[in-house]
């Protein structure tokens, strides 16, 4: 099959052999973004969804109790903080247990809109708009514990990579909350309230805080889109069994079945050096349209992807360099969940962003999953030249519990 490529405005080669800006200097243009006209009402009017009340925002909740933690395959909230804590010397099994029971039940209430005990700001624990709470265990909670046979064996620190440029303020953890919620009061007050119960057993290593669209703004199963214009997350395994394969472990021990992984990446995005690119080697390093987020081959977002498709250049539409090409999974049971947030911190003095992606995956096993993946791209990703990985790290997230048990039971117990 053969099909045309949008224009050039830097060549192929040029982008490969040196990168964007090398081979072609600050490009302009491109055209502008068309507006997403999906279904119409008479008239030819674009239709908009009916917003949802605030007041329905506020009071909606997600079930904290069940076999599976929430906020995983949950529908991803607006706001969201990843906290990280490492253990101090003598937390032990004993230790961690109270802890988690404390966590837990903080959880457990605030979730369904009541206050934590003892919360000494009980009115902020009114309105749950969604909170999740979403426990991870690193690799040193399991050797605190004593527990390292019932550490799954994928969790364990990443290779290093060489567009990695780490740093100890983003990376690493014994013991990980994710909180999220569409309200970012919500958020704020989980987060206050779980790190103080935490204090007697555990210090806070690092926060990160994101935020994707508000309720309303866009109807529900949009993909998001990240600080480049891009959407982030199409080719996430499909609900039902798809996403059940490459998330949840189906079987195993108490301590293993229903349980998944996560690694948390703080990407740094050099939105300066990504504003010089014009529109189409913006899509040549994507691979996909930014307007649709179809493959470069297609007309939709989730058309499959002709590889083998060439222009009259000869050369491929989808480039072998482009994050499509290195990221593309086909086998179900290979793809990882991207639950990505993104952040957005104070400028330099120059006026340069500090801006990036919180890149969450989930995925049943981090080796056989997320780690091909990102070798693909470390290996020959264009979007590495805007991209730099600041933060990493890894986490099981235990099963879910009962109505009268608690997070890393299965675990500890």
């Amino acid at each position: 099959m053969t099909a045309t490529p949008t224009a050039r405005v830097v060549s192929r080669r040029g982008l490969l052999a040196g990168g964007a800006l090398a081979a072609g200097g600050a490009v302009t243009g491109g055209a502008v973004v068309a507006a997403a006209t999906g279904d119409r009402e008479a008239g030819g009017r674009p239709a908009v969804a009916a917003p949802s009340p605030v007041a329905a925002v506020g009071a909606l909740v997600e079930p904290f109790h069940g076999p599976r933690q929430a906020g995983v395959t949950t529908e991803p909230q607006a706001h969201g903080a990843f906290v990280a804590f490492t253990l101090r010397p003598g937390t032990d099994r004993a230790a961690l247990g109270r802890l988690l029971r404390l966590l837990s039940d903080d959880a457990a209430r605030l979730t369904q809109g009541r206050p934590a005990l003892a919360d000494t700001e009980a009115e902020l624990g009114l309105l749950p708009a969604r909170l999740t709470v979403t426990f991870g265990f690193g690799p040193g909670l399991y050797r605190a514990a004593g527990v390292d046979d019932r550490r799954p064996p994928s969790v364990v620190d990443l290779p290093a990579f060489r567009v990695d440029r780490l740093q100890p303020a983003w990376s690493g953890g014994d013991l990980l909350v994710q909180i999220c919620a569409d309200d970012a009061v919500t958020v704020a007050h989980a987060q206050r309230v779980l790190i103080k119960d935490s204090r007697p057993f555990a210090t806070v290593r690092w926060v990160q805080q994101g935020f994707r669209r508000s309720p309303g703004v866009e109807p529900a199963g949009h993909t998001q889109r990240n600080l480049f214009g891009q959407l982030d997350g199409t080719a996430n395994p499909r609900p039902g069994p798809p996403l059940d394969t490459a998330v949840w472990v189906p079987d195993g021990p108490a301590w293993l079945k229903d349980s998944t992984t996560l690694v948390v990446r703080r990407i740094s995005m050099n939105l300066e050096t990504w504003d010089l690119l014009g529109r189409t080697d913006r899509e040549l390093a994507i691979g996909r349209r930014l307007d649709t987020g179809a493959p470069l081959t297609g007309t939709a977002e989730h058309d499959e992807p002709d590889f083998a498709a060439t222009g009259d250049d000869g050369l491929t539409v989808i480039p072998d360099f482009s994050h499509l090409t290195r990221a593309h999974v086909t086998d179900d049971r290979l793809k990882i969940l991207r639950r990505p947030y993104n952040y957005d911190g104070t400028p330099t003095p120059q006026g340069h962003a500090d801006s990036g992606l919180i890149f969450a995956a989930y995925q049943a096993d981090i080796t056989t999953q997320f780690l091909p993946i990102q070798r693909r791209l470390a290996d020959r990703d264009l979007l590495n030249e805007w991209t730099t990985p600041i933060g990493s790290a890894v986490f099981a997230v235990p099963p879910g519990c009962p109505s009268d048990g608690w997070i890393g039971q299965q675990v500890l117990g």
